[in-house]
């Protein structure tokens, strides 16, 4: 899913009406938000918290300092690590490690749903999607990467 299709979803998840035009820059693609009130914002991460302090759901961008500080770890991991997939291996060490981490956790900060938890869905759903699309493969999914299914 492109980064604008991304934020187009987050914003209805967020209940905000009105729908931003975005724009990509470079060969990455990179999204960025003209805001009526000053500079444009650039990056998948800096749009969507903006997103979230404009809807008023600032709470899924952390609680406490530690939970903000997980939050912004996710976020960055989901730019740096999951949006440069680039092979099977790379998908399945991803996962793999994923799994590992949500052995003992509900989401990714713990017992709180976060933007991290939103964006890193987002990411790799089109992943998960192609894997599973026969059935079989379905269960055998769900049985080796428990925690993220």
């Amino acid at each position: 899913m492109a980064a604008a299709a991304e934020l187009t979803l987050l914003e209805k998840s967020l209940g905000l009406s009105k729908g931003n035009k975005y724009s990509a820059q470079g060969d990455r693609q990179i999204p960025v938000l003209q805001t009526n009130n000053g500079p444009s914002l650039t990056g998948l991460t800096t749009i969507a918290a903006h997103l979230v302090k404009q809807a008023n759901k600032e709470y899924l961008l952390g609680s406490t300092a530690e939970e903000k500080a997980i939050v912004q770890q996710w976020l960055e991991y989901r730019v740096t690590q999951v949006d440069k997939y680039s092979n099977k291996d790379d998908l399945r060490t991803l996962l793999k490690d994923l799994n590992s981490y949500l052995e003992d956790k509900v989401y990714l900060t713990g017992y709180n749903f976060t933007l991290a938890d939103i964006l890193l869905y987002y990411g790799l759903h089109r992943f998960i999607v192609s894997i599973i699309v026969i059935g079989f493969f379905s269960v055998i999914f769900r049985m080796i990467f428990f925690n993220l299914s």
